[in-house]
């Protein structure tokens, strides 16, 4: 074996090693279920808050929706209380 071959391969060695590496530290993160648990509760918050935020712009471009929607709820519920007291 010459000097070449040698040299390719101790290249093709670290490369192996580096994604060895790669592979065991991906299966660590994977099978890391707190982590992964973590990682979904950040996530969902940040998409209420995103959530949030459009609906309160939405709110404050046009704010007969949220007041329609209200007196929906209000009516809704007045009915509700009529029909309990009937019953």
């Amino acid at each position: 074996m010459n000097q070449q071959d040698t040299e390719q391969l101790r290249g093709e060695i670290e490369r192996t090693r580096a994604e060895l590496g790669a592979t065991v530290e991906a299966l660590s993160h994977k099978a890391d279920v707190k982590a992964q648990a973590r990682a979904k509760a950040e996530q969902v918050k940040v998409q209420a808050r995103e959530k949030a935020e459009l609906a309160r712009s939405q709110a404050q471009q046009n704010p007969a929706v949220p007041l329609a929607a209200g007196i929906g709820v209000a009516i809704v519920a007045l009915w509700m209380i009529r029909r309990r007291r009937r019953s």
